[in-house]
């Protein structure tokens, strides 16, 4: 029984990476934003195709008070040493926020600060990529919290949801916690609750909690791990949601995405989120790179 679960769960996991393959991203992004970090105006296309010898990667995160916009950046941060070592000379997020809003959300998280953060309150861009823009956004007499709350219970379109929340609470046995940890001890660190970790006084994770986890201690992701984790997060988002929340409506419902371009602008990896919480594996992403 045991076998046939860790099987099953296996399966789960893999099912949920899905790159898609825009055709031409640099062509579809004709489109320029506000860098946070000097207001510079940067035409994303134009960044795309003037990527050379290197590779430059281009996330179009949520709104800042969203579930998908936080792991994405909390993913960045924690593979940000790899992915440099795979080339990716640039790495940039768009965030469907105000710039003070970007600039709160990066100290909340310690974002690096050679992590180019674009402002786009009204998820413009985001949309000109191709991400899904959730369940009857054209229906302008449905409130926008009804459509929120129709995903988030694993309806649809999009039908994403319910499997990368559900393998947050039963885990992964062939899954990476190593970035799971990292966030939980930066949230620890920050004074976010709850505290899975036993932190040294350096900050250190001394212990962590699901290493005690029966039967599944040796599992690659234990169940409930990264449940905790987003709930961390879930916790930063209601307590921050007056200053992190979507400024215009649609932004509230928009999921994001995240595209690796290389010389010229040619896609080599690509991903849309079809989900809350459904974001790309970024050791997928990385073997997509190799």
């Amino acid at each position: 029984m045991r076998a046939a679960i860790t099987a099953l769960l296996c399966s789960t996991g893999a099912a949920l990476v899905v790159p898609l393959q825009p055709a031409r991203p640099a062509q579809a992004l004709d489109i320029a934003l506000p860098r946070v970090s000097d207001g510079a105006s940067v035409h994303l296309g134009d960044a795309l195709a003037a990527t050379t010898d290197s590779k430059t990667l281009l996330c179009f995160g949520t709104h800042a008070a969203d579930f998908n916009a936080i792991e994405y950046l909390q993913k960045i941060r924690f593979y940000l040493p790899r992915l440099r070592d795979a080339g990716v000379s640039r790495v940039a997020c768009v965030l469907n926020a105000d710039a003070a809003q970007c600039r709160t959300l990066a100290e909340l998280l310690d974002v690096p600060g050679d992590v180019e953060l674009f402002s786009d309150p009204t998820g413009a861009a985001g949309r000109k990529f191709g991400v899904s823009r959730g369940f009857r956004p054209d229906d302008a007499a449905l409130s926008p919290y009804v459509k929120l709350f129709v995903v988030g219970i694993g309806l649809g379109p999009p039908w994403g949801t319910l499997l990368p929340v559900l393998r947050g609470y039963v885990g992964a046995p062939s899954g990476k916690r190593d970035w799971i940890e990292a966030c939980m001890q930066q949230a620890q660190r920050a004074g976010r609750l709850p505290e899975p970790l036993e932190l040294a006084a350096d900050g250190s994770v001394a212990k962590n909690r699901f290493d005690d986890t029966p039967l599944c201690s040796e599992w690659g992701v234990r169940p409930f791990e990264l449940a905790t984790m987003r709930l961390q997060n879930l916790i930063m988002q209601i307590s921050r949601y007056g200053d992190l929340g979507p400024k215009d409506p649609r932004c509230l419902t928009q999921l994001g995405g995240m595209v690796v371009v290389g010389a010229g602008g040619a896609p080599e990896y690509a991903w849309l989120d079809r989900g809350l919480c459904d974001l790309p594996d970024f050791e997928d992403v990385l073997g997509a790179l190799s």
